[in-house]
């Protein structure tokens, strides 16, 4: 799992210093032995009510897609959590009890907890105990391929193990006031922070360049008329396998969250419209941890700077709504709420709805689809087609003979149909262009001698 989650058995870890402990976090594993899977325990509280199965649907999920064991559920209600365990005694000591009765190695609470209720609830149940966040931080670590993944990976679990740093070193001493009381515990700790910090900092600066070159990229693109189609979503709502219907691509798809993480873009063929730039990202979720946010702050650029949206979503999900509500407070976030988009409704060979587009009248568009049998596919590419085609048009620009640079200026600008030249040797190029790519044309240099027809 994270760090103190534990390849290895936790005295290592306390005997091992920060350094160590950064180090599990840059070498995390590609997957977990079936002997090693770990036995966790599921804790999910709510502030009022009963808690039902399908509240720890999701908690599971992400503790399969962790590699866990998952042998026992509690459910606890509190109108506040509890300030020193977040579930208060009386739960501590049943959660305790199902620790030792059936040899728990790893307590989950499907909520974020404080260290220092992280650190009482421990020593209370008498095992290690992590939270939802810890969680996403280490599928993300288990998923991440890239060098750019891997550092924002690093970054966000070194921000969250910042504020839980005292726990590597229960083992030393305190320092006190007293004779003989004053121990090199808090020495240590600065010095742990310090080293801390600066890893933090080469992160960042690191992860600023890349940000830079994502940037440079972006400017790169918007020179050449190819719109990017951007696929989003709840995660494990089928966007990668509906990526690989598309484009015929291999990437990564699995029923499991998280299963995508590296951004992939391949170019993909709209009929009546041309090429698109289609782009596979990370799937959203609830309680995505702010510090990840940030830290894939250049990735999620990306969808912003998208021309058209695909926000997928399981047809099947009973919690549809709230799962688009938590995809439009990330897009939000990063500035993509008011880009063009299609609804795309997955996975209606489970919900068991027809597929194909449900009104033509809808803004946004929503289409239901299967990406296992490619059914409603056709009617997909057609919405696509139709909402990055809105302001488009087929114009004939004229060209004088003695302006070729100009003439391979708009053939890198725009979209060429066809090309003839008239009885005055000008060059008639029959161009598709919509507003943005018209006044590209026109701030040209030497354009003046052109004219539209």
């Amino acid at each position: 799992m994270l760090v103190g989650s534990g390849r290895r058995p936790l005295p290592a870890l306390l005997t091992s210093g920060l350094d160590e402990q950064i180090s599990l976090i840059v070498d995390h594993g590609n997957g977990v032995p079936g002997a090693m899977r770990e036995r966790v325990l599921l804790v999910h509280q709510v502030n009022s009510g009963a808690v039902l199965d399908e509240d720890f649907a999701e908690l599971e999920g992400l503790a399969l897609s962790a590699g866990a064991l998952v042998v026992g559920r509690v459910p606890a209600s509190r109108h506040t959590p509890h300030p020193s365990t977040f579930v208060g005694s009386g739960k501590s000591r049943e959660i305790a009890h199902r620790v030792q009765e059936q040899q728990v190695d790893l307590v989950i609470i499907d909520q974020a907890i404080s260290p220092v209720q992280e650190r009482n609830l421990e020593s209370a149940v008498g095992c290690r105990v992590i939270d939802r966040t810890r969680l996403i931080l280490d599928i993300f670590a288990l998923r991440a391929r890239t060098s750019e993944g891997k550092m924002q990976v690093e970054l966000a679990q070194l921000k969250h193990l910042s504020t839980r740093l005292i726990r590597g070193w229960t083992h030393l001493e305190r320092q006190r006031g007293g004779i003989g009381l004053r121990g090199p515990g808090e020495t240590q700790l600065e010095s742990d922070r310090r080293m801390l910090g600066q890893r933090i900092r080469v992160l960042q600066k690191r992860l600023q360049r890349v940000g830079a070159q994502r940037g440079l990229r972006r400017r790169r693109r918007k020179r050449v008329p190819i719109p990017t189609v951007t696929l989003v979503g709840y995660t494990n709502a089928g966007k990668s396998s509906l990526f690989n219907r598309l484009v015929s691509a291999e990437a990564f798809a699995a029923d499991q969250l998280f299963a995508t993480l590296d951004p992939t873009m391949r170019k993909l063929q709209l009929p009546t419209f041309g090429a698109v730039v289609l782009s596979d990202t990370v799937g959203f979720i609830t309680g995505l941890p702010h510090t990840l946010v940030q830290a894939f702050q250049s990735t999620l650029e990306e969808i912003a700077s998208s021309s058209l949206l695909l926000q997928v979503a399981d047809d099947s999900d009973s919690d549809l709504r709230e799962r688009e509500a938590e995809v439009d407070r990330v897009l939000g976030e990063i500035g993509a709420l008011d880009l063009p988009r299609i609804c795309v409704r997955n996975k209606i060979d489970l919900s068991g709805r027809a597929a194909g587009r449900v009104s033509s009248g809808n803004d946004p568009a929503t289409v239901r689809i299967c990406a296992q049998s490619g059914a409603g596919v056709d009617d997909l590419l057609a919405a696509m087609a139709e909402v990055l085609g809105r302001g488009r048009a087929a114009r004939v620009l004229r060209i004088p003979p003695e302006q070729p640079r100009l003439r391979a200026n708009v053939y890198r600008l725009a979209e060429v149909a066809a090309e003839s030249i008239d009885a005055e040797g000008h060059w008639l190029l029959q161009v598709i262009v919509d507003p943005t790519v018209t006044g590209r044309l026109e701030a040209q240099k030497d354009f003046e001698p052109c004219f539209w027809r």
